[in-house]
């Protein structure tokens, strides 16, 4: 028995029925590629999003979607096997994408069940093993490497120590992909439903559907494990070589209402238990899985159903058990994704293990800046041939945050429709116009100007500086005139002039 855990009823998308011209091609209609795609569209990108199945219905539909900066690796080992930079550059990575998750969901009022909540990591189910010292001891790490974490001898409802992460979130997955799905589609943008991509063409970029070719500039390969391009075989295969697919199992369950507090929890146990509980109309809904192993290596699957029934059972001996289904997950030799150009003009994300809601976003993100030529302060971090992390990352990532930070807040942040007539003498606002953000001012006299609101120098939305009457980056701290040329560095090519659609007096 091998069951959908999400029930939701989707529109449905055309098959790829001719050949197209598109900016960018996504391969996946799961996480990732539909988040990819999203962001793609409101750079103005003309973006194909090709699903062999329906949208939701390959991982990102079997995921118990927990939100969270909590990875499988515990704190701990991150920091013992990468170093502190790294282990927080990681946790960062997960903080960013759920807000980036929630701020598309308060713009478009997704209707996803989105809730904020705390994550607790507690003792074994299983071991008996008092763990109390230990989960201490990372406790107290994780809050001097700059994050919040708070102790418990015992944890409600568990009756195990650990320590709660404030600030995790749970959702609907595929009513959020539902949501991202509608801005999609339209306005020389296409999702394909039950389209199998034969092949990837490199040079030029060219996606093979049957008999039909959707010719691009970037192909975004969003799928659990990459395809790969036919220029690409040999790097691609070695590739895969890193990356192990793990079978998981799951159960969902009704529980008397409080039986377990509303949240996510993971166990130390090896493979780890995970549990999502929310709060439902005359009871709780709840998630457990685990028993997890490499894919196609345990004959007797009921045994893992069995497993994971008896612990939650132990657990909550009233639960009552609704459906059951498994999964899998992709692990990477180290423990962390890649992410990033995998061929010439091919972007590639994968290896997610158990933070595929949150590593997919943050691919999504990446894989926008990618297409852009923007850098990313997580490219060295999960790059494909990544090498390690230099002393000093995070001192230089915490120093420059204003990077993401701004950047994340400005792809999120609607922008005003066009209305130049609102911007009054001596004043500037950021407007959009044909897809593009302007940085829209006038002079004492009246006089109109019209430039990008891009910082020629990594791509951050200009703020207006109405003491100075000059547009000032957030992230970097360029300067420039109200007519774009630049006043201060580090950016050296001034904002683009944009031609006035219509002249609009104040």
């Amino acid at each position: 028995m091998s069951e959908m855990p999400w029930e939701v009823s989707t529109k449905q998308y055309p098959a790829v029925a001719a050949s197209g011209d598109f900016d960018v091609a996504v391969i996946g209609g799961g996480i990732t590629g539909l988040t990819a795609a999203y962001l793609l569209k409101r750079a103005g990108k003309r973006v194909a999003v090709v699903e062999r199945g329906k949208i939701g219905s390959a991982e990102t539909g079997h995921t118990t979607a927990h939100l969270t900066c909590v990875t499988d690796l515990r704190f701990k080992e991150l920091v013992q096997k990468f170093g502190d930079d790294t282990a927080r550059l990681v946790w960062l990575a997960g903080q960013t994408a759920v807000d980036a998750i929630e701020s598309i969901v308060d713009e478009h009022q997704i209707e996803c069940e989105f809730k904020r909540v705390i994550g607790y990591v507690h003792a074994s189910l299983e071991s008996g093993k008092d763990e109390t010292d230990d989960l201490r001891a990372e406790c107290d790490l994780i809050n001097k490497s700059g994050f919040q974490a708070d102790f418990y001898a015992s944890i409600p409802g568990i009756g195990q120590p650990g320590y709660g992460v404030p600030e995790q979130a749970l959702f609907h997955p595929l009513k959020y992909l539902a949501g991202l799905a509608e801005f999609i589609h339209g306005d020389g943008c296409a999702i394909f439903e039950d389209s199998n991509v034969d092949s990837i063409e490199d040079d030029p970029p060219v996606v093979v559907v049957g008999e039909h070719a959707l010719r691009c500039e970037r192909v975004v390969v969003a799928t659990h494990v990459p395809l790969q391009g036919k220029a690409g075989f040999v790097s691609a295969s070695l590739f895969q070589t890193k990356l192990a697919p793990y079978s998981t199992y799951a159960v969902s369950a009704k529980l008397p209402s409080g039986t377990i507090p509303v949240g996510s929890y993971w166990d130390t146990s090896d493979p780890y238990y995970y549990l999502r509980v929310e709060q439902g109309v005359g009871f709780d809904r709840a998630i457990f899985g685990g028993a997890d192993h490499k894919t196609g290596q345990v004959s007797d699957t009921d045994e893992c159903f069995r497993k994971i029934t008896d612990v939650l059972l132990e657990l909550a001996p009233l639960a009552e058990i609704t459906n059951r289904w498994s999964g899998q997950v992709i692990e990477t030799h180290d423990g962390l994704p890649f992410i990033g150009e995998m061929a010439k003009n091919q972007f590639a994300a994968t290896g997610y293990a158990g933070n595929g809601m949150t590593f997919g976003t943050l691919a999504a993100m990446m894989a926008a800046d990618w297409v852009a030529g923007r850098e990313n302060p997580w490219e060295p971090l999960f790059d494909i041939d990544r090498k390690p992390i230099p002393h000093g990352m995070w001192e230089y990532v915490k120093e420059n945050f204003d990077y993401p930070f701004y950047f994340v807040k400005d792809f999120f942040t609607p922008k005003s429709k066009i209305d130049l007539g609102s911007v009054a003498a001596g004043e500037g606002k950021i407007i959009k116009m044909d897809g593009k953000s302007c940085a829209c001012s006038r002079d004492a006299d009246g006089n109109l100007n019209i430039v990008s609101a891009t910082c020629t120098h990594m791509g951050c939305l200009v703020r207006w500086n109405s003491a100075e009457t000059t547009w000032d980056c957030p992230c970097h701290g360029s300067r420039f005139k109200s007519t774009g040329e630049v006043i201060a560095g580090p950016a050296e090519t001034p904002l683009a002039q944009i031609e006035s659609p219509t002249h609009q007096p104040a």
